[in-house]
C-alpha cells in the first residue's frame, strides 16, 4: 500500500509540475513585438511595432507613431520623395548621463535584396554635420539624456514617394568598436 501511494503522489508530482509551464518554445519568443509591450535581444536581434517598448543596454525607445507628408514645417520633399515623421519616446535606463545623435535610428524600407536606409533630415548625409531641427517638435541631431531622463520628439527623414512600409532601427555600438544588439520597430505610416 505504501509502494503504491508513493508511485501515486510522483505521478501527480508530475503532472502538477508539467502543468506549471516553464518557458514558451514559441519562435517569436520576447525579441518579437506585437505593439504596446517590452522587447529584449535574443541572438542580437529584436522586432517591434508601433507601442512597442525596446530594451537596449543604454536607453528603451518607442515608437510612439509615424505618418508620411508632402511638406514639413515649411520644408517641402524633393521630387520623387516623401517626409516620413516619426514620433519616438527615448528614456535613459543607464547609470550615466547618455549622449544621444539622431543618426543612432535610421529608416529603412525595401525588400531584403534592396533594402536602403537615411538619417533624419536634422544631419547631413554626406557629411554628417548636424543641421538644425525645423520644429521646436523635433529632437536636435545631438542631446545629453540625463540619468532617468525621457524624451519624445520627431524625426523626420525623406524616403522615396512609392515607398509604403517601414523600420526604423538601431545598432548598439560600444566605444570598443564592438557591436551589440540590433533592434527594428517595423510599421505602415499613415499618410496626410
Amino acid at each position: 500500500m505504501k509502494r503504491l501511494l508513493s508511485v501515486l503522489l510522483a505521478v501527480f508530482l508530475v503532472l502538477a509540475l508539467a502543468g506549471c509551464g516553464g518557458k514558451s518554445s514559441d519562435p517569436s519568443g520576447d525579441n518579437v513585438g506585437s505593439g504596446d509591450g517590452d522587447v529584449y535581444a535574443e541572438d542580437g536581434y529584436a522586432e517591434g511595432r508601433i507601442g512597442d517598448t525596446m530594451h537596449t543596454y543604454w536607453f528603451n525607445y518607442k515608437v510612439n507613431s509615424a505618418y508620411t507628408c508632402g511638406e514639413f514645417a515649411g520644408r517641402a520633399a524633393a521630387e520623387g520623395s516623401k517626409l516620413l515623421v516619426v514620433e519616438i519616446s527615448v528614456k535613459n535606463t543607464f547609470t550615466t548621463s547618455v549622449e544621444m545623435y539622431d543618426t543612432d535610428f535610421q529608416a529603412q524600407w525595401g525588400s531584403s535584396d534592396e533594402e536602403d536606409f537615411r538619417v533624419p533630415i536634422t544631419t547631413d548625409p554626406e557629411t554628417l554635420e548636424e543641421l538644425d531641427p525645423l520644429s521646436d517638435d523635433q529632437l536636435p541631431g545631438t542631446y545629453l539624456l540625463g540619468v532617468n531622463e525621457e524624451r519624445t520628439g520627431l524625426l523626420v527623414y525623406e524616403v522615396p514617394a512609392d515607398s509604403k512600409d517601414f523600420s526604423v532601427s538601431y545598432l548598439e555600438a560600444f566605444e570598443e568598436g564592438d557591436e551589440g544588439d540590433t533592434f527594428f520597430v517595423f510599421f505602415t505610416p499613415e499618410e496626410q
